[in-house]
Order: structure tokens, then sequence, then C-alpha cells
């Protein structure tokens, strides 16, 4: 019996890849530069002669494998594994699972990297296989992944739990999609960050200006210690941003009613001062039916998460779980 799958996160300066064993634990993890010159053409190449190395090196026979899960960014067509755009690697109409599956001699199975996490945050980390699940990732961007009755939720063309394209703000900050308002432009580093900047040049004798002023930058990070050591301007930089989370979350509770929402990414490792927040503002919009049934917590895999969904996919894709 294939007793090891490969999982691989495809980013847009890395790509993480891992030897996982059935039973979710990390046999082997390692990670390899994303080369986006010449419209990403060279990824392929790049993931199976890394694979290929790495098994030899570890003495490990590709028979030995069940397949490969890959998690990547964009528009994909899950079926099939087609991407049909991934701006930030160049990729178009792009053929990844057979491309893959050619070089390999493997099944070779794609989700989104964003439902790829969850996947994998559901089987081996916080979300504890909950059947109804929201993972949200807070990052330079806002990504979202769903779990419906059991299984991830696509739509009709992939672009369910986009969650980061909620539109918040009528009129608001332009948003990379080409929209305005979204609440990637409110809650992601990048989003929180602009805020800060706001309130620098509104009050520039500020705590928050003298920390701007030192390194002619902010970032996230500094705003939540700001705000950790009492500083009035973050703290309301923070509070604003949980309660437009948590109130998208509670409308999202109608839809979904969860039993956990997981909050993932960098902007997460803020900790209970941002979660706790976001639970505040959640109990305050969310139906009471919907907050008892809900746990709002940390995701906690991390990095691994992507290559543990990876993982996770080919046993589903296969009837394996």
């Amino acid at each position: 019996m294939n007793e090891l799958l490969i999982g691989i996160d495809i980013g847009g300066t890395s790509v993480k890849l891992g030897i996982i064993e059935r039973n979710g634990n990390i046999y082997k993890k390692w990670e390899i530069p994303t080369n986006i010159e010449n419209a990403g053409r060279a990824i392929v190449d790049d993931i199976w002669l890394s694979i290929d190395e790495t098994l030899s090196d570890i003495e490990i026979d590709s028979s030995a494998i069940a397949g490969i899960g890959v998690g990547a960014p964009g528009f994909i067509e899950t079926e099939t594994g087609f991407v049909y755009e991934a701006v930030n690697i160049g990729w178009k109409n792009f053929d990844l699972a057979n491309q893959l599956q050619q070089k390999s001699g493997m099944k070779v199975f794609v989700e989104n990297d964003a439902n790829t996490a969850v996947l994998g945050e559901n089987w081996t980390g916080a979300g504890k296989q909950a059947r109804n699940l929201i993972a949200i990732t807070l990052g330079t961007g806002v990504g979202g992944g769903i779990i419906a009755n059991g299984s991830i939720l696509n739509g009709e063309n992939g672009m369910a739990g986009e969650l980061g394209h909620i539109v918040v703000e009528e009129d608001g900050y332009p948003c990379n999609c080409g929209k305005r308002g979204c609440l990637e432009t409110i809650t992601s580093a990048t989003g929180i960050v602009r805020q800060a900047m706001e309130k620098i040049t509104e009050f520039p004798d500020s705590v928050l200006a003298a920390a701007y002023n030192k390194n002619q930058a902010i970032s996230s990070k500094e705003v939540f210690e700001l705000a950790n050591e009492g500083d009035s301007l973050s703290i309301s930089i923070v509070k604003h941003t949980a309660d437009v989370l948590g109130r998208i979350i509670a409308n999202m509770g109608v839809i979904i009613n969860p039993s956990k929402v997981l909050i993932g990414g960098g902007v997460s490792r803020a900790g209970d001062q941002l979660i706790g927040e976001i639970r505040t503002s959640f109990a305050k919009y969310a139906l009471p039916r919907v907050v008892e049934a809900c746990e709002i917590t940390e995701a906690q895999l991390g990095n691994d998460a992507g290559i543990i969904g990876g993982a996770f996919l080919v046993l589903d894709k296969m009837d394996l779980v």
C-alpha cells in the first residue's frame, strides 16, 4: 500500500513541499524558490526535479507515493487542475495537473491554495475535522476557505470562499481586484498599515507618528505592539479591523453556520489581542444561536497547513480517507 503522500504549496516567492504520512505527520519538508520568470514556465520542472532528487536522497521509491496534492494561487478548475489565472506567478490558462502528472507519473490533484490550507488545518490542526468551518488568512491580502457539510466549497467556477473581496465599505479604498472597499483593504497587513498612515497624517504628533518617523515606515506588527502598550490610535485601528471582520463572520454565520472559524496568517500572530476583539464583534452582530455553535480561534499549522492540506487532498480525491 502507498503509505506516503506529497503535498505542495505554491507561493509567489517560494514553493513549499512535504512528504506526508497517511496520519498527517510530516516525514520531510523543504522549500525551493518560485521562478516566476518567463510567466512561471519553469515552476513545474523545478518542482519535479526537487521531488525526484529528494526521494532519491532519502531512498524512497516513487511507488511508495500514493499521489501529489497541490495548492496553487489563482482561479482553478478543481476537477481538472487547470489554472485559469494566477497573477502572482504569471500563469494564464496553465494545465498544472496534467503537466506535473506527465513528469511524475503520479496522480496529481490541484486546489486553490487557501482551500488546501483549510483542508490541512481541519485534518491535523485547529479545525479538528469540523464539518462546517470557515478559515480566514490575514496576510498581505486576505484569503479564505470554507468547508460546508464536510466538503470544500468551490462554487460554480471556483470563486467560493474569496472572502477578501467581500465589499465592506462603499466607495472605499481601491483593491487589487479592481473594486473598491473590499475586506482586504481593511483587515490585511497592508490594510492595517494604510489605516495607520491615515491616522499619522491626521495626528502628526501622536505616538503612532513618532514610531513611523523612526524608520519612515510602520508595520502591522508595530501597530499591534503599540496597541498592547496602550496607544489609543493603535487601539482604535485594532478595534476597527476586528469590528469589520467580526461583522463579516456574523453575516457568513447565517449562511454557513460554522462550528469553527480559524484565523491564520501573519496578522493573526497578534493572538488574543485581535481574536478577542473579533469574538466581541462577532457576538455583537451575529444571531445568538449562530454564536452558540461557533468557536473563533487561531489557526495552528502556520506555513505547514498548505502541504498537509495538499496531502489530504490526495486522500480525499482517491477516497482513501
